[in-house]
């Protein structure tokens, strides 16, 4: 299929690509200017008056002032309550100075990190002050915060809360609550909750879906690859007094490619292309990632060139996913020749470049280069990221050297440069899992041990599914008791010591009937290191 955008701006051919020469083609550009009459001007009397500079005095930007003396506060309660203080006696203290507009802030900062109950400590000390006045915008800012910190409930709550006070609801306030649930796990249902709440606010006046509603809905729609209810709500969009914008279309797209729907994400394009939107760099970024994925590099190269003879200028981003996508396909010499296109440009690698690099040649199986680009990472910077080392750790562990990948984490963690975190672990332990190296993976649950680092039942249940794929099963067989069964899920508490099998939590397991008993086999494998289950 092809795909175009105004004019023939953007074509895509069938065939293969054999090298990486970025020139000119006459075709591919993007024209998006329009042709108007020039008219001619009669010559007017015009009067000039002449001013003073000096008597010309720059207006001050209050809102700017203000701004910029509201996060210094709100930085200053946050250091304040992380010296052994709680922030509620912190805020108390400054029960003078903080305002609205300051927890509005610090809900802010606190749904960054995963200390979102401190944010409806803080809602309820405002509720408790003189100058507090129930507000939408208040609201739908926790409504936001609790969803993406997967509270619905908390998010259920707040909206309940917010009717009770007196608020009436608002589109925002909508947006934030449909946010909120297609947050939660299970996708289909939440995007049937979301679509109902759309429905509810059609048919109410205050609450008329905008722009936002559409985008996120549409997203949403495009991810659970539900074709229908993005045609569905294209439709709907064009009734409708909005009008869709560059986000819009993104949205779907970039939701699209990463599904691997590439028709479908080249029909949006060409809606795209009708509505005589322009394209932005981060339509052009997804254009590549989404055609590297599926290892489509022809059409990939022609965005590239593309994205050259645009207005718009490619960020490292841009880069980083050619690299990833050619070292999938074990294409080395192409990934190196953008890498050097990097420097070539004027652009400075960062970090996650060096990363796709490493990973690339992973892929190609050079795990001396990798190693050497993870050396001069070490030596050039100060402070190392931990998904470094991961990515140096997942090349050995890719190319089953996990001897290798152990003396590197050995080394890592006695330097203590490299902040080792639980993601390092996980890694390892499905690592020497997959290659069944006992006493690595009893060092291993030592190590963490040691760390205080406490796995929850999710890392020990992904090790086993990684156990019983690389023994090729293609579908699970039960050994045992379903008794036993349970006992399987719960084998890492065993492993690491850190708590004993609970019986209630077994049968309660039981009568749940989950789907994460997945590869029972394994029972062999788990006697194996911690005996008989009984």
């Amino acid at each position: 299929m092809s795909a175009n955008l105004l004019n023939g701006s953007l074509h895509f051919h069938s065939g293969t690509t054999t090298h990486m020469n970025f020139t000119h083609i006459s075709a591919l550009n993007y024209r998006f200017s329009h042709q108007f009459p020039h008219k001619k001007l009669k010559p007017t009397n015009t009067r000039y008056t002449v001013i003073c500079s000096s008597t010309i005095r720059p207006k001050r930007n209050s809102k700017s002032v203000e701004n910029t003396e509201a996060h210094d506060l709100v930085r200053m309660l946050l250091r304040n309550s992380n010296n052994d203080k709680s922030l509620l006696s912190t805020l108390n203290k400054y029960v003078k100075l903080v305002r609205t507009e300051h927890c509005f802030l610090l809900f802010e900062e606190l749904g960054k990190s995963e200390k979102w109950l401190q944010c409806l400590e803080v809602f309820r000390w405002m509720q408790k002050q003189r100058w507090y006045v129930a507000d939408n915008g208040v609201y739908s800012k926790l409504i936001s915060v609790m969803g993406k910190k997967g509270q619905t409930r908390m998010a259920m709550w707040l909206f309940s809360e917010m009717r009770n006070s007196g608020c009436r609801p608002d589109t925002s306030v909508y947006n934030s609550l449909i946010t909120a649930h297609l947050h939660s796990k299970d996708k289909p249902k939440a995007l049937s909750k979301a679509l109902g709440y759309f429905d509810k606010m059609k048919g109410t006046e205050r609450c008329k879906p905008s722009i936002v509603t559409y985008n996120i809905l549409l997203r949403a729609s495009a991810q659970a690859k539900n074709i229908v209810q993005v045609e569905t709500l294209f439709k709907d969009l064009e009734e409708s007094i909005c009008t869709p914008d560059i986000f819009t279309f993104n949205g779907v797209m970039d939701a699209y490619g990463k599904n691997g729907m590439i028709n479908e994400m080249e029909r949006v394009l060409a809606r795209m292309k009708s509505n005589q939107i322009k394209p932005d760099i981060i339509t052009y970024n997804l254009l590549i990632d989404s055609y590297g994925r599926k290892q489509e590099f022809e059409k990939m190269e022609q965005v590239f060139k593309s994205l050259l003879r645009s207005k718009e200028r490619p960020t490292v981003s841009t880069f980083n996913s050619m690299i990833t996508n050619y070292g999938k396909a074990r294409l080395r010499d192409k990934a190196e020749l953008v890498f050097e296109k990097i420097t070539d440009m004027g652009y400075a690698p960062n970090f996650i470049t060096y990363e796709c690099m490493i990973m690339m040649y992973g892929c190609c199986d050079c795990v001396s280069k990798a190693r050497g680009i993870y050396d001069k990472m070490i030596e050039s910077e100060k402070q190392v990221k931990v998904s470094s080392l991961n990515a140096m750790l997942n090349v050995y562990c890719v190319n089953g050297l996990p001897l290798e990948a152990d003396k590197l984490f050995e080394s890592a963690s006695n330097s203590g440069v490299i902040p080792v975190d639980s993601s390092t672990y996980k890694l390892l332990y499905k690592s020497y899992t997959k290659s069944n190296m006992k006493e690595l993976l009893q060092k291993l649950l030592k190590h963490m041990d040691r760390d205080g680092i406490v796995p929850n039942k999710r890392f020990f249940l992904d090790a086993l599914g990684a156990l019983g794929s690389s023994r090729g099963e293609s579908k699970p067989e039960y050994i045992g008791s379903k008794h036993s069964q349970v006992k399987v899920f719960f084998v890492g508490f065993h492993l690491s010591g850190l708590t004993k099998i609970d019986e209630e939590e077994e049968n309660r397991m039981l009568k749940q009937k989950k789907r994460t008993f997945t590869y029972f086999n394994q029972v062999l494998w788990i006697e194996n290191y911690c005996g008989p289950l009984t």
